[in-house]
């Protein structure tokens, strides 16, 4: 894109087993970029009136475990507590069978949570599934339609349920285990994508949605502002950008934590307003060890003089070894 204009658009590779030649207006799983048009769903219906962010739970989805304390704006900040159904890379075997949203809820969002809610950062694919129910509750249509009718079709977007993209003329997942053969992948069954994942569409598209993201048109302004600004925990800390770190001052150099835990130097002191990280320089053990867990109020410790690189063993044999710099710089990269 350029100037809010999409200028160039191509697909590369082997789509799948039946397509020979990628086509840029294939549709591709958009994966949970997905949540995005979720949390955009809520924050439509809270411009009318129909719900606020500070809602609890249980007031639209009864029997999630501390419904009656979890708000709608922390299922889409993941500061929920919410166990997530999908923690790992791959699908597990109840995924073979198809599942219904409430299902999910009936399964994860009943145990007992990983904290009290707004009080830790931690990714929740279950918590987007009850976003999910709560559209549906309120708008009182399928979410992929509420969606079709205020977002895809005001964009001209073409959005598909990926439950349904599957097949002859889709692209198509592959995987390897460990260093195996590269194989088709196996889909996981209908419903197991609700809310959190269901979405596929061709990057072109995609691309239309940032388009209004930086021209902040489509949504009222505030509710792109909504999206992207970090939510503040029950301690004073904010979930930088989304991740779950807060920042602090040792010797001088800002540092960047995550549930205590020191994780990264700030780069040449950049930050967003609240001290929101700009660019982390991510540290390794040496960073972790020398600190250990702290808060963020602590502004005295003392730290060692850091190593000037930090070896990365290669993936396997005759690959590059890469290094990354444990020191602030203006870009990093890793070779």
């Amino acid at each position: 894109m350029r100037g809010g204009r999409i200028i160039f658009a191509k697909a590369y590779g082997k789509p799948s087993e039946t397509i020979a030649v990628a086509d840029p207006a294939l549709p591709y799983q958009i994966a949970s970029i997905s949540k995005q048009f979720t949390a955009a769903a809520i924050l439509l219906l809270e411009d009318e009136g129909r719900l606020s962010l500070d809602d609890t739970v249980a007031k639209y989805v009864p029997g999630v475990t501390g419904g009656d304390r979890i708000t709608i704006r922390q299922l889409l900040s993941h500061t929920s507590g919410l166990q997530d159904y999908w923690p790992q890379d791959y699908s597990f075997a109840a995924m073979a069978t198809p599942v219904t949203p409430q299902q999910i809820v009936d399964r994860w969002g009943k145990k007992p949570l990983d904290f009290e809610p707004g009080t830790q950062w931690q990714y929740s694919n279950t918590g987007y599934v009850v976003a999910g129910l709560i559209v549906e509750k309120i708008a009182k249509q399928p979410l992929l339609d509420f969606l079709q009718q205020r977002i895809f079709k005001p964009l001209d977007i073409r959005a598909l349920n990926q439950d349904k993209a599957i097949g002859k003329g889709f692209p198509q997942g592959y995987g390897r285990f460990a260093l195996g053969p590269v194989r088709p992948e196996t889909p996981s069954a209908p419903g197991w994508l609700y809310a959190a994942g269901e979405l596929s569409m061709s990057a072109r598209d995609l691309a239309k949605w940032d388009v209004a993201r930086l021209t902040r048109t489509t949504l009222p302004a505030d509710d792109w502002a909504a999206q992207e600004t970090p939510v503040r925990l029950v301690d004073g800390s904010t979930n930088g950008y989304g991740l779950g770190v807060s920042t602090g001052t040792a010797n001088g150099r800002r540092y960047v934590e995550h549930s205590g835990e020191a994780v990264g130097f700030l780069s040449e002191n950049i930050v967003y307003p609240d001290d929101q990280a700009a660019i982390v320089v991510l540290t390794n053990s040496w960073f972790s060890d020398a600190v250990g867990r702290i808060s963020s109020g602590i502004a005295n410790i003392v730290l060692p003089p850091p190593p000037r690189t930090q070896r990365i063993p290669p993936p396997c044999p005759g690959h590059a070894q890469s290094t990354i710099s444990s020191a602030p710089a203006r870009s990093t990269a890793a070779a």
